[in-house]
């Protein structure tokens, strides 16, 4: 969500400044229309003209016009009504679960849970062999072992199935098979610990340590909490005596951190092989959260994700001693290339009906404190291409992480070449990575690539090939050409942009409603828009959730967590959460489950 701060470089006008700001525009718009009215009026009692009174009245209309085109919000961002338990069974156990969180047992309970589980440390790594070849993967047995000590009666009741070794699919049967099901989604797997950074932590990365505020260390919010709360929710109503009506799936990988192939690519097959295609009514996995912006509280569950490729730019040319050099050595080609797309970014161009624009439209409808002209331009691009020009220069060109949703972007991460400072390279290459806009594609990525760098390269005698295609042949050239540039596909672990989630309809408005009274539940309040819900998404696509292999189960994929944005350190040192935030995703899943139930989907 958009985030108000020193990060936006948006000053926020208080709100005398923006009745002024009103009050300087009225009278500057009656100024104008005012002499109109008089001479109408002198006019009408010569003639057939419209009235003194009619007069009047356009003049009103007119101004009525000119603020409905700037501040209307009416359709924007729509919300749906708090969802709360209905039938007495549902309204009952949900009751006594939120009586149950504010206990101090329970909070002890929830401790344990998540600090045991946080205690093993099951770090995946990039370019892994499959289970059973590397002995790495052995510390997801004891997070197995371990779930199965502290969930007795889930193991006791649910079916679960392991899929590729360590891959865990659980079900829950519903008492009503004709519901369609849903699944809960989360990952055992934590970033590596880097050993130079341990001496950085405030507590060991794998203590699970609780200070009486936060739970520390590696996973408490990447993503060990969403996992614990699930567990810890469904254990609670197993307890409770509670069954549900609409079957409940479970389905966590182990290596999402490494983009998931093994584990989530796993599953998502054994999903489709066993329920089929679009068997699920909805996904939820972790994502977004919710936070404070412009005065309001946003949640931003993320319908979409980005596309993704690495692309691998290889730079041949002949060798020699390095005393004879050339005018461009290999790595020289290879330099002036990757500055060559440095110099040519993506355009970042804001566009109609893109989850980015839909999230400020949130924004300007709701954000008690956003800059009014800002509010204004928002509103305005609904419609007009001139306005959503002014939105990206107040705010997307100047918002480096906003501008990274818009467009496609591009960074050069790995660069090789050269073996012996007295030997001219024969080689060098790098990797580009691409993380693509939801509007666009792979081929239109990979087609603007060879474009960019094709004058460049002709002018330097190489030749050129991009993904297959010969771009710059030998035969362009009447003398022998100096060299061969390659660009082609680095690990073939591309993706295409994420198919969004509709942000109308049944299942947005059930996950909405259960945010709203998560929300308002775990702080005693009442009402409707204490939290507005908005259409989030994240920067990347790789390695931000697992969803990435379940798209064919299922249009209405959710990535959101219903964590608190204020929590700290993930991937990096200090990673924990408050204990505070953990229950109240325990709390989000518990009224998640029991919407379900009950949901006309």
């Amino acid at each position: 969500m958009v985030k108000e701060g020193k990060d936006d470089h948006l000053p926020t006008p208080t709100s005398s400044n923006n009745a002024r700001s009103n009050k300087k525009g009225r009278y500057l718009l009656y100024a104008i229309l005012v002499p109109c009215f008089v001479l109408g009026a002198f006019v009408s009692s010569r003639s057939n003209y419209p009235s003194f009174v009619e007069w009047g009245t356009k003049i009103n209309q007119a101004v009525s016009r000119c603020h409905q085109n700037t501040d209307n919000a009416a359709g924007v961002c729509v919300q749906a009504r708090v969802l709360y338990p209905q039938s007495s069974k549902n309204a009952e156990v949900w009751t006594e679960f939120g009586k149950l969180l504010e206990t101090d047992a329970f909070k002890t309970l929830a401790i344990d849970k998540l600090s045991g589980l946080i205690q093993i440390p099951s770090e995946s790594y990039d370019n892994m062999p499959p289970p059973g070849e590397d002995p790495r993967w052995e510390t997801m047995g004891q997070v197995h072992d371990y779930l199965a000590r502290a969930f007795p009666l889930i193991h006791k009741t649910l079916s679960l199935t392991k899929i590729n070794t360590y891959g865990l699919l659980y079900e829950w049967t519903g008492t009503d098979s004709s519901l369609k099901p849903y699944i809960l989604a989360a990952h055992q797997d934590v970033v590596p610990v880097n050993p130079e950074t341990i001496g950085a932590w405030t507590y060991p990365p794998y203590s699970g340590f609780f200070d009486g505020i936060n739970i520390w260390g590696r996973g408490a919010t990447d993503d060990k909490a969403s996992l614990a709360a699930i567990m810890l929710t469904l254990e609670t109503l197993l307890e409770k005596g509670w069954t549900p009506a609409r079957m409940v799936v479970l389905a966590f990988g182990f290596d999402e951190e490494a983009s998931g192939l093994h584990g989530a690519g796993s599953l998502g097959k054994a999903l489709e092989e066993t329920y089929g295609q679009n068997a699920f009514e909805f996904i939820v996995d972790e994502g977004g959260g919710f936070d404070e912006a412009y005065g309001t509280v946003f949640a931003a569950p993320a319908v979409a994700e980005k596309g993704y490729i690495d692309v691998k730019i290889d730079v041949t040319s002949p060798g020699g001693h390095s005393s004879v050099p050339p005018p461009h050595t290999t790595i020289g080609y290879l330099s002036s290339l990757i500055t060559e797309f440095e110099k040519n970014p993506y355009p970042i161009e804001l566009t109609r009906g893109s989850v980015p624009h839909d999230t400020l439209l949130c924004a300007a409808s709701y954000g008690q404190t956003i800059p009014r002209d800002l509010k204004h331009a928002i509103l305005k691009s609904r419609h007009s291409d001139k306005a959503m020009r002014k939105v990206e220069e107040l705010f997307v060109l100047s918002n480096i992480w906003y501008a990274s949703l818009v467009g496609t972007t591009q960074a050069v991460d790995i660069i090789s070449g050269g073996v012996k400072a007295n030997a001219l390279p024969e080689s060098a290459s790098a990797i580009l990575n691409h993380r693509i806009n939801t509007e666009s594609s792979i081929k239109e990525t990979t087609t603007r690539d060879g474009h960019t760098i094709a004058d460049l390269v002709y002018s330097f005698n190489l030749t050129l090939n991009a993904f297959g295609e010969d771009l710059i042949p030998a035969s362009a050239y009447a003398s022998k050409a100096m060299g061969h540039v390659e660009l082609s596909l680095a690990f073939n672990d591309e993706r295409e942009p994420a198919p969004r989630t509709p942000t109308t309809g049944k299942h947005w408005e059930f996950l909405s409603g259960t945010i709203k009274a998560t929300y308002n539940a775990h702080r005693g309040l009442e009402g409707e828009d204490n939290i507005i819900i908005s259409p989030g998404m994240s920067t990347g696509n790789t390695g931000f959730t697992d969803t990435k292999y379940y798209w064919n189960l299922t249009r209405n994929i959710f990535r959101y967590n219903h964590n608190n944005g204020t929590s700290a350190g993930v991937h990096t040192v200090n990673e924990n959460i408050a204990l505070d935030h953990y229950l109240e995703m325990v709390r989000f899943f518990t009224t998640l489950i029991v919407n379900a139930d009950e949901a006309d989907f």
